[in-house]
């Protein structure tokens, strides 16, 4: 068999082809010719030149922020320094006053002034305390020699007296009992006199003494003042209005508009009551403006004193009548109470109508509150709720007499330590 003839094309036809078949972009053969650690130390460059670049603009903007502080620190050290020379010039010129020695103490008084008022204490309340504490009636008691002391943080009497039964046989261990039991229930009382609308009155504006001494009262009413309506700062709730365009009467009408007035020692004043009117002013349908204290204690619409330390209550019964009752449990005049008072020597003795008398010395601690400058209108009460009806020496001036003569040699009854006593 003859071989077959295997026919090979020419180049030409296999170019021809290869164009035929290529892509429209030419192929170009790519070579590889950087290692890979070159690459790495490319990658490694390109990483240094930005972290050159970052710390090169975090620089520019820290030295600009500096800047900016120094500067904001040299204008505030150039207010500071201006200060301190305007300082400088004020301080040469108020050292070259020569009354500036006095002025600071002036100005260390008056910044003293609330403390010295609160340590203050008023001696003239002692009037008052007396004539609360020292009984009066058939058994009588009277001091002979009397010391006070203000300056502890109690207020002390100690006192040299004799107890007078008021008969026979006198001496009575018994009045000395009594008025050493008695302390227990020794009250007094302070608060503020208020306005119809409640406002306080200030306290100079009230006169509660008269040109006696005593307190005025009204022996079926109770206790009140007098309220100087027309002086200067005194009607707290009255608005201070332009009256050049009216008469003095029309002005004085409206300072006391909706008050009864009355005179007192050539002064236009207010009749105050401190002992509420239960019967006027205690209304189950009060008209408007009218007087009213409810059962509570409450009061309004009329001037009144508000007591700090006495609550009022109305109590209603069945058949519609109503009932007042007092209390005053906290303002305790003798703290300690019967503790309060310690009889310190007792013997008989004579008196200055020869009568057989106890002759004691006592000491007795009250409230300091009592003396307290702070507190105002201070009143003491007895164990029988009487007020004490003076701060002067004229009505308690019979609380007071020579001491009891010692019992003679021979004076059996005299020195007979029981008898009528114990």
């Amino acid at each position: 068999m003859a071989a077959k003839e295997i026919k090979l094309p020419s180049v030409k036809e296999i170019i021809a082809k290869i164009r035929k078949n290529a892509p429209s972009r030419p192929i170009h053969p790519e070579i590889n010719l950087v290692p890979d650690i070159k690459n790495e130390m490319i990658k490694a460059l390109k990483l240094r030149n930005f972290i050159f670049f970052l710390c090169i603009v975090i620089s520019s903007a820290s030295l600009g922020v500096g800047l900016i502080f120094t500067s904001i620190a040299a204008g505030q050290q150039a207010s500071v320094d201006g200060k301190k020379a305007t300082l400088d010039e004020l301080s040469k010129k108020i050292n070259s006053y020569s009354d500036l020695s006095d002025f600071l103490t002036i100005r260390d008084q008056l910044g003293n002034l609330s403390a010295i008022a609160s340590n203050k204490k008023l001696l003239s309340r002692t009037f008052s305390v007396l004539s609360a504490i020292v009984p009066t009636g058939a058994d009588t008691i009277t001091i002979s020699e009397l010391s006070i002391n203000l300056s502890g943080d109690s207020p002390t009497f100690s006192f040299d007296a004799q107890a007078n039964a008021g008969e026979a046989p006198y001496i009575d261990y018994n009045v000395l009992d009594s008025f050493k039991k008695s302390m227990q229930y020794m009250r007094y009382d302070t608060g503020t006199y208020v306005d119809k609308y409640g406002a306080e009155i200030p306290a100079y504006c009230m006169i509660e003494n008269g040109t006696d001494g005593a307190t005025f009262t009204d022996p079926e009413k109770g206790y009140y003042a007098y309220w100087l309506i027309t002086g200067e700062g005194c009607n707290p709730s009255y608005e201070e209005e332009d009256d050049s365009t009216t008469t003095p009467n029309l002005a004085l009408d409206k300072l006391t508009a909706g008050y009864t007035t009355t005179t007192y020692n050539n002064q236009t004043v207010v009749k105050v009551w401190r002992t509420p009117q239960f019967a006027d002013w205690y209304k189950e349908n009060p008209k408007t403006g009218e007087p009213q204290m409810d059962l509570s204690g409450s009061i309004t619409n009329v001037a009144h004193f508000e007591s700090s330390c006495i609550t009022y209550e109305g109590i209603e019964a069945e058949d519609g009548t109503i009932s007042w009752a007092s209390y005053n449990d906290t303002c305790l005049l003798v703290p300690d109470g019967n503790d309060g008072i310690r009889i310190t020597d007792s013997s008989n003795g004579r008196g200055a109508g020869d009568e057989l008398v106890l002759r004691f010395s006592a000491t007795i601690s009250f409230n300091p509150e009592v003396y307290s400058f702070t507190n105002k209108h201070v009143l003491a009460i007895a164990p029988s709720g009487r007020y004490n009806v003076t701060d002067s020496y004229v009505q308690i001036q019979n609380m007071f007499g020579e001491r009891a003569a010692d019992c003679a040699a021979g004076d059996t009854a005299c020195n007979n330590a029981n008898e009528g006593g114990n």
